[in-house]
């Protein structure tokens, strides 16, 4: 695996390009931005935001693809299966841990939802298959030479990092109202398992050598929403360091590629701003003289419907409602993940040496590290 130094983001934005033939005919960003306001964003996600993390998303699992197209094709398969992917796991036991724990819950619903389904309830034997745990405990077992990788199996310790989400999400939902749970809750369950059909046509698998099967897509749907939450979970870090503290000495010490992101984003607000003030309106075309029948129709209309003597308390009140719809607004959108917090997020994650860099991937690739794996 080749680590090169180059941009993190030049990576992504040049692999997306080459990953998706088609444009961006197939689009995840809606469904994005509700996993991402489930996951601890505002409640509006930016359509920026979601999609660079489309972008980054994607990135990720066209290049694991390719990696476990040419695992398959070195063991001489003809499509790839989750022996493939689990191989490429083996690294970064933490996540293979979770790939398992998932595995077998899968196993869990598909028994569960047959007993339901079956009339007879009682004889649940026939549905102790466990078929992706076992394939899973079967393969980790053939590469295993230390026993490391069947305790992943048996080790029933607590996942901070979810317990760190399942925490964040439980003060989000404090403070919300029965109309924004029920949003919250109805984002909560969104995946990519849910559209299968528009997840593979996403990654575009119908143009590759070697194609995933159905347990692997299943996989795949499941690190594309880990690789969302991770980017989201580094994001609110970023975000939590750059707000500024009164008081705090190492305020001077941010990031000089999150102020060039951040003054970029201001010049382009302010040059707007500029453009529509104004000085910058040309005046309007001046209209011939107005004769004393136009004169006297346009005084009835000011003395008796939204003159200055009557609506003058109207048009106070249309300006204090625009000014907080305004307030709103402007809140709203501080309050979520700015692109720039993703950039710095995985420009940190990235870098080998840095405050994120005990949570680095084992390995990297065309100069991006991996999310997913």
């Amino acid at each position: 695996m080749s680590s090169s130094a180059a941009s993190p983001m030049a990576a992504s934005s040049s692999s997306t390009g080459a990953g998706r033939g088609s444009g961006k005919a197939t689009s995840f960003i809606p469904e994005l931005q509700s996993m991402m306001f489930a996951l601890g964003d505002s409640r509006r996600p930016l359509h920026e935001t979601a999609a660079l993390v489309e972008d980054i998303v994607h990135t990720q699992l066209i290049n694991l693809l390719h990696q476990a197209a040419e695992v398959a094709l070195l063991r001489g398969a003809r499509v790839i299966s989750p022996e493939d992917i689990i191989f490429l796991m083996r690294k970064d036991k933490k996540k293979l841990q979770r790939l398992i724990k998932y595995m077998q819950f899968r196993d869990y619903k598909s028994k569960v939802l047959k007993t339901i389904d079956d009339e007879d309830p009682l004889d649940s034997d026939k549905y102790s298959s466990n078929k992706r745990q076992r394939l899973a405990q079967d393969f980790l077992g053939s590469i295993d030479q230390t026993g490391e990788f069947l305790s992943l199996v048996e080790e029933e310790e607590v996942d901070e990092v979810k317990q760190e989400r399942l925490e964040r999400i439980e003060k989000m939902t404090r403070n919300m109202d029965s109309s924004l749970y029920s949003d919250f809750c109805e984002s909560r369950q969104l995946s990519f398992s849910k559209k299968a059909s528009k997840f593979r046509e996403w990654l575009d698998c119908s143009s590759l050598d070697v194609k995933p099967n159905a347990m692997s897509m299943e996989i795949l749907s499941y690190l594309a929403y880990e690789t969302v939450a991770q980017v989201v979970d580094l994001a609110l870090l970023v975000k939590q360091d750059m707000t500024p503290k009164t008081g705090d000495p190492f305020q001077h010490a941010i990031s000089a590629t999150f102020i060039q992101y951040c003054n970029s984003s201001a010049e382009a607000a302010s040059t707007k701003k500029e453009t529509d003030s104004p000085e910058n309106t040309p005046p309007s075309t001046p209209s011939g003289p107005l004769t004393a029948g136009h004169q006297g129709k346009m005084h009835s209309m000011a003395q008796g419907n939204g003159g200055p003597n009557q609506d003058g308390s109207s048009k106070v009140k249309q300006r204090k409602r625009k000014k907080s719809a305004a307030a709103c607004g402007a809140e709203a959108q501080s309050s979520a993940i700015q692109p720039a917090h993703i950039r710095e997020a995985i420009r940190r994650y990235s870098h080998k040496i840095g405050p994120l860099s005990p949570f680095s991937s084992a390995y990297r690739r065309n100069g991006m590290t991996f999310l997913a794996c």
